[in-house]
């Protein structure tokens, strides 16, 4: 992101040449211009040698009435000023009289050398005419550094300088009419144009600066759009590479998931989850909210994911696991006051049982095929499907579970027993899915109307990546736009 500029100290009148001095009678009294000077153009106060209080004249307001401009950029109200860089001791070269796009009269200031140029380039000139015939005769010094007098090799040297000088200002190259060449040369150093020295009138330059500040703060926009777009490329390929891939090889369950930042125009956010099958068999899903929805409440989900994933993988489970994690968050985040949510649930190898632990979550929904009471058998097998019955869907149990993690130290969380079945749907979910609006009001959706939700979606025949797209899309159009806190939805599915 661009640095803002500080902003500089305007010159007065006087020192830049921009009014006339008062007399000691009190009278406006007109500052002679030094031999050499330009034309329609503010002497230099290191030619003008005068002193003192300002009045305005001829010229226009200072940069003090009329505002700085930073960056040389221009308010649209303040006249354009113009700085010329030129050394030509028998001042034959003459700056017309120059307006701009309303007519109003283009400020003039000039300066002998870089030295001289470097104090007079405040920040309400908007473009530099230099002549590309300048040489400083031995160093001169500049905040910039000695400036050595160009080598024979480099003759735009100057004009370098100076873009480093002014890199937020428009810059004219000033040439003579047979070396076109060298014109050119200049543009492509970074000078917005080039014109002749012998064919300088009043509206060719007005134009020619006009046009030159334009361009500049359009290439400006530009790159800033640029720089902007290259950097959303970048974050949407980190943050793609952030979100998981669940390891579920070897493994019968079928995968599905959806995720929306509540942050406009990211990819990530606080919410996360994964799911992992270990060499056992048995596969293991999370997922969790870290409170927040930011940038840095984002990174902080992807380290308590990553975690999670290397601490199942090397055989942790249940409040062991939750243990470790309350650990990786104290150490990781930024606030005592940040704390996150987590739901985990291990599935047993033959899929019909899991364990469930709650730090704070939501419990999580699942849905089975009705089943005929007549056809269950007395050892408790699953009976036959119930003909044109939709499935019932139900919240598995969530009276033990325990606190978030970062809110209680020395926390237990009790890990459930939980009997899935033959045939089953397990949706896991974050907040972000209840808490949106139900219409004009303050209801929420809440549990309760998420269950009848997907109840009636599940009735209608959705199941898998479709089941969650409807589910996400509604509770989206029922909240009446976009919801402000982050979604994630993971659905593992068990066919008989």
């Amino acid at each position: 992101m661009p640095v803002p500029v500080p902003r500089q100290r305007a010159i007065p009148a006087v020192e830049g040449g921009q009014a006339h001095a008062a007399s000691p009678s009190g009278g406006p009294a007109q500052a002679a211009p030094a031999p050499g000077a330009l034309s329609g153009q503010e002497p230099s106060s290191t030619r003008n040698g005068t002193s003192g209080d300002a009045s305005h004249g001829d010229h226009g307001a200072t940069a003090d009435s009329d505002g700085a401009h930073h960056g040389g950029a221009t308010n649209g109200t303040a006249p354009l000023t113009l700085l010329v860089i030129e050394d030509d001791p028998a001042g034959a070269l003459t700056v017309p009289e120059l307006r701009d796009a309303t007519g109003r009269q283009i400020r003039v200031r000039t300066a002998r050398n870089l030295t001289e140029a470097e104090r007079l380039l405040t920040d309400d000139v908007q473009c530099v005419l230099l002549d590309l015939a300048l040489r400083t005769p031995g160093p001169a010094a500049t905040s910039e550094g000695p400036v050595a007098e160009a080598e024979p090799d480099d003759e735009l040297a100057t004009l370098r300088h100076v873009l480093r000088l002014a890199p937020r200002h428009a810059v004219l190259a000033l040439t003579p009419a047979e070396d076109t060449e060298r014109g050119a040369e200049a543009v492509r150093a970074g000078a917005q144009d080039y014109l002749f020295r012998d064919e300088l009138d009043s509206r060719l330059l007005s134009r020619a600066v006009r046009y030159a500040v334009e361009r500049k703060r359009s290439d400006r926009a530009e790159r800033r759009l640029t720089e902007s777009k290259l950097r959303a490329q970048e974050n949407a390929r980190l943050e793609r590479g952030l979100l998981p891939t669940p390891l579920l090889e070897g493994s019968s369950l079928r995968f599905a998931a959806r995720y929306r930042p509540g942050r406009s125009r990211a990819l990530l956010g606080g919410d996360f989850y994964d799911t992992v099958r270990t060499p056992d068999g048995t596969v293991h899903a999370m997922i969790g909210d870290v409170c927040g929805h930011g940038p840095d409440e984002a990174a902080l989900g992807v380290e308590l994911r990553i975690a999670w994933r290397a601490l199942t993988l090397a055989g942790l489970c249940g409040d062991r696991l939750l243990s470790t994690l309350q650990q990786v968050l104290e150490h990781e985040r930024d606030s005592d006051e940040i704390f996150a949510t987590l739901c985990t649930v291990d599935i047993a190898p033959d899929g019909r049982r899991a364990g469930l632990c709650l730090a704070g979550h939501p419990a999580p929904l699942i849905s089975r095929p009705a089943r005929s009471p007549a056809l269950v058998g007395a050892d408790g097998a699953d009976g036959a499907d119930a003909a044109g019955v939709p499935p019932v869907a139900e919240l598995l149990p969530y009276e033990n579970g325990g606190p978030a993690l970062g809110l209680l130290p020395n926390a237990r969380w009790p890990r459930q027993q939980v009997e899935l079945g033959g045939e089953w749907s397990l949706m896991l979910y974050t907040d972000g899915l209840i808490e949106g609006r139900t219409g004009e009001g303050r209801e929420r959706l809440g549990q309760d109307g998420m269950v009848d939700m997907v109840r009636r979606q599940l009735a209608e025949g959705l199941r898998g990546e479709e089941l969650l797209r409807a589910a996400v899309n509604e509770v989206r159009d029922l909240n009446g736009g976009e919801l402000t806190d982050d979604v994630a939805v993971l659905l593992l599915d068990r066919v008989a």
